[in-house]
């Protein structure tokens, strides 16, 4: 590993590069804020952000700063320049998600979706939005002189984050070749605008999709006696599976299945073939995740036997947990509390039972994901993955300014 420069003779104190990257930001906020508001206003779903990702693209084109599409013309990567000095030091990874959800948007406000059923559920356009704000106030101080040292930075605006697909996608594209660790942030409705979240060690639970494909016998629905009812079973799996799996479990050890997906039937007077059940398994430990996975397997057999059907079970795409690396985490807590102050700044008891395709970069290189506080009134905002969600934009700056200023104190080391 390359040491890092020190702050060098003549360059701006620690005081000076702060005020300027917060003055440097302000007067970027519109633009910021702007940001956010088109992609909000044109979300795409997971493995259709075509649009957005050029639209990004386009912004830093104008920049006329190091930018490439990722994979399929989904996600953008961006680069610092390489001025002959900043190519000394060690290049940071920040990453942001752009894809959206399959939610209709129910808010009132001008910049709601404008597409049907597709909205900006989870903050991913909040999170392009900020990084953008880092990017350029990073770029703007490095041309201007205006940063205590050098800095070699990698933005990385990845798609199909909540189908668990973009981070593999932009890992195997090249994403973090050269990178040496990398800095995420998630905007957190249940934070008050302006303090922050961090967690060192395990940040978030693992994530398995799972398929239970159920097939019986279908038949007329006033004779269900000669058939063999999938829909039936289907009810029998989810409440034993509901009800069994917590009561195999150490009540200590966090585990959550949760069925989201029931597909089966056409007509309400046919009973059909086959029932599809797809859902999530969540966990803290690999020990207990196999446990489960292994009774999930013995529970269907038990409704197999009860209902007379058969029911394949599948496990398909696994996200592993977030593990913030310590001192990474460590800087971010550091800077957070110079930024913002202690009251600010919280270390989270516990971790997340939501998961992040964020981990999969760490399989790669050390990386840290904290809390952004995105709501002016946390009683009453509405929670992620909700029809209602939106930001409090002022969010925007704090951490724009908050991952600019963590690329400098890496920088500095």
């Amino acid at each position: 590993m390359k040491k890092a420069p020190r702050v060098e003779p003549g360059r701006p104190s620690r005081v000076d590069w702060h005020d300027r990257i917060d003055a440097t930001i302000k007067a970027n906020f519109d633009r910021i804020v702007k940001l956010r508001r088109h992609l909000h206003t044109h979300p795409e779903p997971s493995h259709e952000e075509l649009a957005t990702s050029l639209h990004l693209y386009q912004q830093f084109s104008e920049l006329k700063l190091p930018v490439r599409m990722g994979p399929e013309g989904r996600g953008v990567i961006v680069d610092s320049r390489d001025d002959g000095q900043s190519s000394q030091g060690r290049r940071l990874a920040l990453r942001a998600d752009c894809d959206a959800l399959r939610i209709a948007d129910e808010k009132q406000v001008a910049y709601r979706s404008q597409v049907a059923g597709i909205m900006h559920a989870c903050g991913h356009d909040a999170h392009s939005a900020i990084l953008f704000g880092a990017v350029v106030a990073l770029d703007e101080l490095t041309q201007q002189g205006g940063l205590p040292v050098p800095v070699q930075w990698r933005a990385i605006f990845q798609p199909a984050e909540e189908t668990c697909c973009g981070a593999h996608e932009m890992t195997a594209a090249g994403a973090i070749e050269g990178v040496e660790a990398i800095l995420a942030l998630h905007v957190d409705p249940t934070r008050l605008t302006g303090t922050i979240g961090v967690r060192p060690g395990i940040f978030t639970a693992s994530c398995d999709d799972m398929r239970l494909v159920i097939h019986g016998r279908g038949g007329h629905g006033a004779r269900p006696h000669l058939s063999k009812d999938p829909i039936g079973a289907a009810a029998q799996l989810i409440s034993t599976l509901y009800q069994f799996v917590p009561r195999a479990t150490d009540s200590q050890d966090a585990v959550v299945v949760s069925i989201g997906q029931i597909r089966g039937g056409e007509n309400p007077n046919v009973i059909p073939e086959t029932v599809e059940l797809a859902g999530t398994l969540r966990t803290l430990d690999l020990a207990v995740r196999e446990q489960v996975i292994d009774q999930i397997c013995a529970l269907s057999k038990g409704v197999e036997e009860i209902t007379g059907t058969k029911i394949e079970v599948r496990f398909e795409a696994s996200i592993p947990s977030v593990y913030n690396d310590l001192q990474l985490n460590s800087l971010v807590g550091r800077t957070a509390d110079e930024m913002l102050g202690p009251d600010q700044l919280e270390v989270l008891s516990r971790p997340s039972m939501g998961s992040e395709d964020f981990a999969v970069y760490l399989d790669h290189v050390p990386g840290v994901m904290f809390r952004l506080g995105c709501a002016a009134d946390p009683s009453v905002a509405p929670g992620l993955h909700t029809p209602l969600f939106d930001v409090d934009e002022q969010c925007l700056a704090i951490g724009a300014n908050l991952l600019a200023r963590c690329v400098v104190e890496w920088a500095i080391g």
